[in-house]
């Protein structure tokens, strides 16, 4: 490695994966170390590309002095295995949301890291974009007062061919439907400003999609245990798709992102800093509505810093598995729920399989 970078090394080389090689181009203090991918087609390519060595396996990778992160970019079922092994062999983590498909195995990934006295951080990215961190000081602050609604809207589209493209895209116990899959994100940003849920109550439907097998929409109202209540809104079936929005009201403010930009931002205490936030974000960043791919790399890359600033300050990092755990008991709550056509209380047992 050069100088003091931390090497990583991606597990999977699929969709994502270019994501967060840029990323890593990017970043202070990190390189690309290294890939595995069993697609020995598919890891040829992205080698090439980026430049790194190429596995044809993960324990070829874990053996490998110079990787030092291990990035798990598999499909979502596969995630706890990866996680576990690359921990078992003394390696730090990173792994894309959602970090395990019960809670039961994030329970057990977090103990094993504690254990091995490694650092596991979850790409939740959109919580490092400036419009929720300000959103979050706000809160920290009192500005909102008592949060009366905390809301998400993510209106997007996705062609059939986006599901057909990986088997385990049309599965729901491999980790897809537009909940698990694309609402995560949104869901954890309103955990994040408002607090755990303690009731759900869900609707899932396929509107546009009936070659596949998963959720293309949800529905959902929430309340949340500070007393505040909530609408999710989610979908892939809507042309063209139009940016998300979070939105969080209280009774001395207002405050709604679009995308990654503040649209509204109203306070009964008017402050001087007010004016530049209102300026935070810009239109022209993808951040997925339409396709994919449409998607810029520097959510990744605050991600990926955070982890090398944690892992060589010795620290916690800003995403760890105990606060994701709270935004998958989210989610596997609303499959209860939708599943039951009945409301869900929260916390859920540990041990609840709603697969």
């Amino acid at each position: 490695m050069k100088d003091s970078r931390i090497g990583f090394g991606l597990l999977g080389t699929g969709l994502i994966a270019p994501f967060h090689a840029r990323a890593l181009n990017a970043a202070a203090e990190a390189e690309l170390a290294a890939a595995a991918d069993m697609n020995a087609e598919r890891l040829a390519k992205f080698t090439a590309e980026y430049g790194c060595k190429g596995y044809a396996t993960l324990e070829e990778m874990l053996a490998d002095p110079e990787v030092g992160v291990v990035s798990v970019l598999t499909p979502n079922h596969l995630h706890y295995e990866a996680v576990m092994r690359a921990l078992e062999a003394g390696k730090h983590v990173l792994v894309e949301k959602p970090p395990a498909m019960s809670l039961k195995e994030v329970d057990e990934m977090a103990a094993k890291a504690r254990q091995k006295g490694l650092k596991v951080e979850v790409v939740l990215q959109c919580r490092t974009r400036k419009a929720i961190q300000a959103m979050r000081q706000a809160i920290e602050q009192g500005r909102f007062g008592r949060i009366l609604h905390a809301d998400t809207y993510m209106k997007w589209f996705r062609a059939t061919d986006y599901y057909r493209m990986d088997a385990w895209r049309m599965s729901r116990r491999w980790g897809a439907g537009v909940t698990i899959q694309q609402l995560f994100h949104y869901i954890d940003l309103l955990q994040y400003l408002a607090g755990p849920p303690k009731r759900v109550q869900a609707r899932m439907t396929n509107l546009a999609h009936p070659e596949i097998e998963v959720e293309d929409t949800t529905l959902a109202f929430v309340e949340f245990e500070n007393g505040a209540q909530g609408v999710v809104q989610a979908s892939t079936a809507l042309w063209p798709g139009t940016d998300i929005r979070i939105e969080i009201n209280g009774e001395n403010g207002t405050a709604i992102m679009v995308g990654e930009r503040i649209e509204t931002w109203k306070f009964r205490d008017e402050r001087p800093e007010d004016e530049e936030i209102r300026q935070i974000g810009r239109a022209a960043v993808g951040t997925g509505a339409g396709g994919a791919a449409d998607l810029d790399f520097q959510d990744h890359q605050r991600v990926i810093e955070d982890l090398v600033a944690a892992i060589k300050e010795d620290r916690q990092p800003m995403i760890t598995l105990e606060s994701a755990r709270l935004t998958l008991e989210w989610a596997l709550a609303m499959y209860k729920s939708a599943k039951q056509e009945a409301p869900v209380e929260l916390p859920l047992g540990a041990e609840e399989d709603v697969w």
